[in-house]
């Protein structure tokens, strides 16, 4: 559902973006406006990054393979990266550029009607696309603080779709700002501000996508109330001893992987320790239907914390980060 939910915000703001960036262009070559080709510059990237999150959508659902065994999922947080690139390398530095050249050769803009004509239908677009990202973002967060739902979202789709389409909204009133005042003073060096103000709004939009889904890409573990109820399940289970250690990663919005290092009980056999860690999986699933993988190491408390005393002394990174603070014994 959660996908397909997804799928349909993608679709709504490439729809509504297509059809802006045409109405845009054609603006722009009939008055000469630079905030209006920035602009239909802006819709045409977010045409695009629409395509884009489409492709990683797709790429991101295949089943796993012999050469990728965790599956495709971390194809999601790749195409968002390139998303915010492009909102940065050719939206924000473009629009830039534009602005740039338009003040050192100000030019009136004709026809400015038109311009007017065409942000109004776009704001009407735009924001029937943002009212759907919203919608489906409100629903995803719940109760939970805006920009904290942002931060901990393990989905980036909609928050891209989301913050691309507040960054339009925020351009269209740059740009009518930029074109009344520059009609209204008769200064057209201020349509040339405008489209460098736009380009500084994609600019800011970029480097936070970027941020949040660099994160994704390069890892990250599940959210601290779903790690706090693996550890709590694994601790509880009949036959475990002690909890060494315990790590999640996100491989996808819906996928993640579970690493246990577990002291059992020395009277266990290994069939008792087989079935334990049965038990244990079958539990973990039914709390977390995302822990697609789970993987448990039987090892005593001293030899886990010889490993990692080792791997620690050695410079290794993977023994100072942990989801549980240090290995303990009850």
């Amino acid at each position: 559902m959660a996908a397909s939910t997804n799928k349909n915000v993608v679709f709504a703001a490439l729809a509504g973006n297509l059809a802006i960036a045409v109405t845009k262009l054609i603006a722009a070559l009939i008055t000469g406006s630079a905030a209006m080709m920035s602009e239909a510059i802006h819709s045409a990237v977010d045409t695009g990054n629409q395509v884009l999150l489409l492709v990683g959508l797709r790429r991101a659902a295949r089943p796993a393979t012999e050469t990728h065994p965790f599956g495709h999922g971390l194809q999601l947080y790749f195409y968002t990266f390139v998303v915010s690139v492009l909102i940065f390398g050719v939206g924000a530095v473009v629009s830039i550029t534009h602005g740039i050249d338009r003040i050192r050769a100000p030019e009136p803009i004709e026809n400015p009607w038109v311009n007017y004509v065409v942000l109004g239908l776009s704001v009407v677009f735009e924001g029937a696309s943002w009212f759907v990202a919203l919608k489906a973002f409100n629903t995803e967060r719940g109760d939970r603080p805006f920009l904290k739902s942002i931060h901990g979202s393990k989905d980036p789709t909609v928050f891209t779709v989301l913050f691309e389409d507040t960054a339009a909204l925020s351009g269209l009133v740059v740009a009518l700002v930029g074109v009344v005042c520059s009609q209204l003073f008769d200064l057209p060096v201020l349509d040339g501000i405008a489209s460098i103000v736009i380009g500084v709004i994609l600019a800011v939009t970029a480097a936070f996508l970027a941020f949040e889904s660099q994160s994704l890409l390069t890892g990250e573990a599940a959210d601290p109330a779903t790690r706090e109820g693996i550890r709590a399940i694994a601790a509880a289970e009949p036959g475990v001893e002690g909890l060494n250690d315990a790590r999640t990663m996100h491989f996808g919005p819906n996928e993640i992987l579970v690493c246990l290092s577990l002291d059992f009980r020395n009277d266990l056999s290994a069939a008792d320790v087989e079935d334990t860690v049965a038990r244990l999986e079958q539990k973990l699933r039914a709390a977390y239907p995302q822990a697609g993988r789970i993987y448990v190491e039987a090892q005593s408390f001293a030899s886990h914390s010889a490993v990692r005393e080792a791997v620690i002394a050695g410079g290794g990174a993977g023994a100072l980060v942990s989801d549980v603070p240090a290995p303990s014994q009850p």
